[in-house]
């Protein structure tokens, strides 16, 4: 056997016997992993359907009108566009689309919640080929809408992207139309983290404020690893060509060829996303993610926002001494997977922060409901009071020693260990679909 088909048995075994809490992972449908690995990616198809580059695209053409009829029909939108490899792509698409280098754009600080395609200074290109203005939070880990409202009126970008990817509560999409009209701001609602609960009527919608929507299609969605941008009736009324200027923007602006197994995977997790099950499904998240808030906090945990109102929870390590380093390798080996994440005013580098951020989508997949929920927080809670003496290094040249001599220390950590097999026993209980 090839030692890649090796590996891949070893990663379907962990992910069998652990517990997914990463709040941006999920586990996809078996018709879509069908999909992704078909014949379908053995063939090109430049353009867009009616409109190839390439010979032998009939049945690709169908394919793909499915797709973006039932995108079209899941948010009630005029137009959508399938084709776009992954959230930043579909990100930079509109960027390409709607803003000129230079210009002025405006989304949420990465430390408190946004995303590097947000318009994150220096690093990234939305921060490097646009003017960025960013807004935070305020003490209460909240959204001040009049202060955004204030900087928008300073600033006046020319485009606001909003959305986040560990900001756990709701976003007012009203007022931030309100902000962006009131400065002529083309306003897009990147809702990749919580498409599935906006559809599933538990988180608000932008469709009847912001003129484009972004999202990928793995998470709450449970498509593959791939996005959409919508165009809404507000976009068309601002601009009637829009629709035809996102298109461009992604191909031939940013792309070459559609990934075609992608396309139909993402159209076989959009008509389940239009069933009932599925709405039952993205409310039941939000319940677990609640009931996991509320454990946590009274363990003492000091929670981002004071909880949560999605499928996510950001826990700040702060006021514990720990780094989120420590904490989340230390319930990796306990069989609980989270990623460490930075908070709200945290004074460590992004690549040791003092948060972890977990979520309830996966294990929610699973079939999983409040009373397990309880179960693992209280694991959580058990795991982070074993490692609590653990502090990381104050001086940057010592912590990567310090981790790696920490990993050593609890692979064989016989407490850690003997959750790791109760997580285990939970998860046969609750196979993956």
């Amino acid at each position: 056997m090839d030692k890649i088909l090796s590996l891949i048995r070893l990663e379907e075994e962990r992910q069998r016997e652990t517990l997914m809490m990463i709040p941006s992972e999920n586990y996809t449908y078996p018709e879509v992993r069908a999909a992704v690995g078909s014949v379908l990616m053995h063939k090109y198809s430049e353009g867009y359907s009616g409109a190839r580059y390439y010979q032998g695209n009939k049945i690709i053409d169908d394919i793909e009108r499915l797709a973006v009829e039932r995108a079209k029909k899941l948010l009630k939108v005029p137009h959508a566009n399938v084709q776009p490899y992954s959230g930043s792509p579909a990100n930079s698409a509109v960027y390409f689309a709607l803003v000129k280098p230079g210009e002025t754009i405006m989304g949420m600080q990465l430390k408190v919640g946004g995303h590097l395609t947000h318009g994150h200074p220096d690093i990234t290109f939305s921060g490097k080929y646009f003017r960025s203005v960013q807004f935070g939070v305020n003490e209460n880990g909240r959204l001040d809408y009049p202060k955004i409202t204030e900087l928008a009126k300073l600033e006046k970008p020319k485009l606001m992207l909003i959305g986040t990817t560990a900001y756990p509560l709701a976003f007012d999409w009203k007022k931030f139309a309100e902000i962006a009209d009131s400065v002529s701001a083309w306003l897009v609602a990147d809702i990749s983290h919580v498409i599935g609960l906006i559809v599933a009527g538990v988180y608000p919608s932008p469709v009847n404020y912001a003129h484009v929507v972004t999202s990928t299609t793995h998470k709450t969605l449970r498509g593959p690893r791939g996005a959409i941008i919508w165009v809404t009736n507000k976009g068309l009324k601002k601009d009637a060509d829009l629709a035809t200027k996102i298109n461009r923007a992604v191909f031939p602006g940013l792309q070459g060829g559609p990934h075609n197994n992608t396309t139909a995977g993402i159209a076989i997790a959009l008509e389940k996303a239009s069933k009932p099950d599925f709405k039952k499904y993205g409310k039941q998240i939000v319940k677990n993610a609640k009931v996991l808030s509320d454990v946590l906090k009274k363990g003492g945990f000091t929670l981002y926002g004071g909880g949560t109102e999605s499928h996510l929870v950001v826990v700040n390590l702060i006021p514990l001494g720990l780094s989120g380093n420590v904490v989340a390798e230390a319930l990796e080996i306990a069989g609980i997977v989270v990623n460490r994440n930075s908070v709200p005013n945290d004074p460590m580098p992004p690549y040791y922060p003092s948060g972890i951020r977990l979520g309830s989508p996966g294990i929610t997949t699973r079939g999983m409901k409040e009373k397990e929920i309880e179960q693992i927080a209280a694991w959580i809670l058990r795991v982070v009071d074993h490692v609590k003496l653990y502090k990381l290094p104050g001086r940057p040249e010592e912590r990567t020693q310090f981790l790696k001599a920490f990993r050593i220390k609890i692979a064989k950590d016989k407490f850690l260990l003997g959750i790791a097999e109760g997580v285990k026993d939970l998860c046969k209980k609750f196979p993956i679909p």
